[in-house]
């Protein structure tokens, strides 16, 4: 995802929720958690209730009954641990490759959030020992396939809680992997860090793998990932702007908020007038222009990004419920009740993840098509064919269109939803399912395109606009947004000239994009964007 960096820091459990900030620091930057004692003693007090049902005559669902369509065995006390070990040994049944360390990460730590509520009824150690494994930096492996959004993220919790028994696979703090075949096993690893495996008493099995945290983790994270790329997105579009010799004043305040009043476009149309300001370009041909109108990709650029701006704040207000919720089945109401219920499917999560896929797919869509124009002499107004230094000896960027283009297509299959899809399993006891995990795994990998999608457009419209400089002996400059972003680029990828190889400049831009360079280089010229 992007690669922005942040400085250590340390976040704090309670019983009452964290922050979006909160997940991204321990997620992917590895800030140390610690756990308040109010939601230790709320924790132990309510894990004294579990006890006293669990020493009754009479059955409560997952402390001394089976799980799911096997929920009307009744299970004897010598049987419990047992039970709590089968239960995360079977469900831990992922296949495929292993997810991103930044995404396990952001599922234990969800996990510690729901258990430090008081509302899954664990023992104060079970979630102290989650937080030791994060703070240890070990990583639980935790494959690809396995989760259906609903009952939670079953699978990957479950590859997670194994880890806590001292069992399954997990990579240490250098990357190492331990529990494979034929390798030292994971209760080594624990042992290295002064960490004593858990054996889990009742109930504390099902709070370890019944939530929505895989999923919730993933769009937090590419929310995150798409506030940064919105505000790159507009920049490359006006500087796509300045390159194809259009106009700034369709992006004037009054066709906006005051006309059309959704925020995002307001912000998006803002952005792009404060890059395109004080542009000689731009300057150059408001009189005697015969053009009426430029193209949707550069007049409607507002509206499209605004529209996926608001898209991603109504994901974030979804987010912002999902993170203050806790999800367990059952779980502990604060009267004492151990209650069923069916808060742990993913619905609301899977739609938005879908609703963001699509939205990303139609951002890459319109910036490749700002990237063709410039590539296209008949369209680009004076520039040269594929932006090529000897059309015809050289091919410029046709290719590195190609590549875009590919991306945007990618991004077009990525947008199908996952959540209209449902598959039964547990024997038609779950019989609706969400999806959540794999709409949240093809949106990682679509913002993950679009990036690349913008580093491309940017690479394109900084070449055009150098050629339009060079080609008007110096006269014709972007405005000092585009200058400074121009400058801060030719850092890691060079100007005009004859073909080379492409491949690492491109790969340069990517980074560029990610760690926020493009953003930062044009708010130290005109201050900042949203």
């Amino acid at each position: 995802m992007t690669l922005t960096t942040h400085a250590p820091r340390t976040v704090t459990l309670g019983s009452s929720g964290i922050t979006p900030e909160d997940v991204v620091a321990v997620a992917r930057y590895d800030a140390k958690v610690t756990i308040s004692q109010e939601a230790l003693d709320t924790v132990a007090k309510v894990r004294a209730h579990i006890d006293g049902l669990a020493n009754s005559d009479t059955p409560a669902y997952g402390i001394s009954t089976g799980f799911g369509a096997l929920a009307n065995r009744h299970i004897p006390n010598e049987l419990r641990t047992q039970l709590q070990k089968s239960l995360i040994r079977s469900h831990a049944a992922g296949m495929g490759p292993a997810v991103e360390r930044e995404v396990v990460r952001g599922i234990m730590f969800l996990r510690a959030k729901t258990l430090a509520s008081g509302r899954t009824g664990v023992r104060p150690v079970v979630l102290e020992t989650m937080v030791d494994v994060l703070n240890a930096g070990i990583t639980p492996v935790v494959r690809e396939f396995g989760s259906l959004g609903c009952s939670g993220d079953l699978a990957p919790l479950s590859h997670c809680a194994l880890v806590l028994m001292g069992e399954g696979e997990a990579t240490g703090p250098d990357g190492t992997l331990f529990g494979a075949a034929g390798g030292r096993t994971v209760a080594e690893l624990l042992a290295e860090h002064g960490i004593e495996p858990v054996t889990l008493a009742e109930k504390e099995g099902l709070a370890l793998v019944n939530g929505t945290e895989g999923m919730l983790g993933m769009l937090l994270m590419a929310i995150a990932d798409l506030r940064l790329l919105l505000t790159t997105a507009d920049i490359t579009a006006a500087l796509s702007v300045e390159a194809l010799l259009g106009t700034d004043q369709v992006f004037l305040p009054e066709l906006h908020a005051a006309l059309r009043p959704h925020p995002g476009q307001a912000a998006s149309a803002e952005n792009m007038l404060k890059v395109l300001s004080n542009s000689a370009i731009v300057a150059s041909h408001r009189e005697g222009d015969s053009r009426v109108q430029d193209a949707y990709s550069l007049r409607c650029a507002p509206q499209v990004a605004g529209a996926v701006r608001d898209t991603v704040d109504h994901a974030a207000l979804v987010a912002s419920r999902e993170l203050v919720a806790a999800i367990d089945n059952p779980v502990v109401l604060p009267d004492g009740r151990v209650s069923s219920n069916g808060n742990f499917h993913g619905a609301p999560v899977a739609y938005v993840l879908d609703f963001l896929a699509i939205a990303v797919a139609d951002l890459s869509s319109i910036a490749e098509r700002r990237t063709d124009r410039m590539l296209d002499p008949a369209r680009s107004h004076g520039l040269p064919a594929f932006l090529a230094d000897d059309p015809g000896v050289d091919s410029g960027l046709m290719i590195a269109q190609y590549t875009q283009a590919g991306l945007v297509s990618d991004n077009k299959r990525l947008a199908v939803p996952a959540s209209v899809d449902s598959i039964p399993s547990s024997a038609m006891q779950e019989d609706h399912v969400s999806m959540g995990w794999h709409a949240a795994r093809k949106l990682r990998r679509a913002v993950e395109n679009l990036r690349r999608v913008l580093a491309v457009e940017l690479v394109a419209s900084a070449r055009a606009i150098d050629i339009r400089t060079q080609l008007s002996g110096g006269e014709l400059t972007p405005g000092p947004a585009g200058a400074a972003v121009l400058e801060a680029l030719r850092g890691v990828v060079q100007g005009p000239g004859t073909d080379r190889f492409l491949s690492p400049e491109l790969e340069a831009a990517d980074r560029f994009v990610g760690e926020g360079e493009v953003r930062a280089a044009a708010e130290s010229a005109v201050g900042i964007l949203a």
